[in-house]
């Protein structure tokens, strides 16, 4: 039996001006998150992607297919009541961020991970003001105090609609670091990614492919691509 799925009841889905950014009408009538709230969001790109989604169903509503509309509900009913604590959480990632743990052998991907890792740490030193340090082995290790306050700081200026977007930009990746690099529009996402998955990549370039695990990446990498766009759309208005 397949499952039910809601159809489409409406004709044309369109971006309006609301109190506190743009909502979403179909038909004229606005958009509601699950919860009822209204599905306001703080930038016109950000709504035009959303009613994209919704002008882009066909005869049966496909959730799965919708995800800058999932993100903005996540944003508005799951971030932003507990904002402070989703920061807070999020700046914990700094002291025990991906790029500081290395390998203590064997020497190729200790050399690589230096090699790739290294320059992502010096451009945190230059663009966050936080200088952390790369450890040797599993044992956690603080990292100095000012860098973690200074990564906090900056984290916690994020509005809820950019923190739900940089929650996966940081949950996926495992680093504070490259969750903050995929922010400046400077960065490829893509080269992002792939230094996230340096050790997994090294590890099937050396031991062979798992095609259940180069699956679950190829999901995940999806995940945190839309999450690269959806925070891109929350500063272009």
């Amino acid at each position: 039996m397949s499952e039910w799925a809601p159809r489409r009841f409406y004709t044309e889905a369109t971006v309006t001006e609301a109190e506190g950014g743009y909502g979403i009408a179909l038909d004229g009538r606005r958009v509601m998150t699950p919860g009822k709230s209204p599905l306001v969001v703080p930038t016109r790109a950000l709504a035009e992607a959303i009613a994209a989604e919704w002008a882009a169903q066909g005869e049966k509503i496909a959730p799965e297919t919708m995800p800058f509309t999932r993100t903005a509900n996540s944003a508005i009913e799951k971030v932003a009541p507990q904002r402070a604590a989703v920061a807070d959480m999020l700046a914990e990632y700094g002291d025990s961020d991906l790029l500081c743990y290395r390998a203590v052998d064997p020497e190729p991907l200790v050399a690589l991970q230096s090699e790739r890792w290294d320059p992502m740490l010096a451009w945190a030193a230059e663009h966050l003001g936080a200088a952390l340090e790369p450890r040797a082995g599993l044992m956690h290790a603080p990292q100095p105090a000012e860098a973690l306050e200074r990564l906090a700081v900056r984290t916690h200026t994020l509005d809820h609609f950019r923190l739900a977007a940089f929650h996966d930009l940081v949950a996926l990746t495992g680093s504070l670091v490259l969750g903050f690099a995929a922010t400046d529009p400077a960065q490829d996402p893509e080269a992002l990614w792939a230094l996230s998955r340096l050790d997994e990549t090294w590890q099937e370039e050396t031991w062979g492919t798992d095609e259940e695990a180069r699956e679950m990446s190829e999901n995940k990498r999806r995940a945190f691509l839309h999450a690269h766009r959806f925070f891109a759309h929350c500063a272009t208005d």
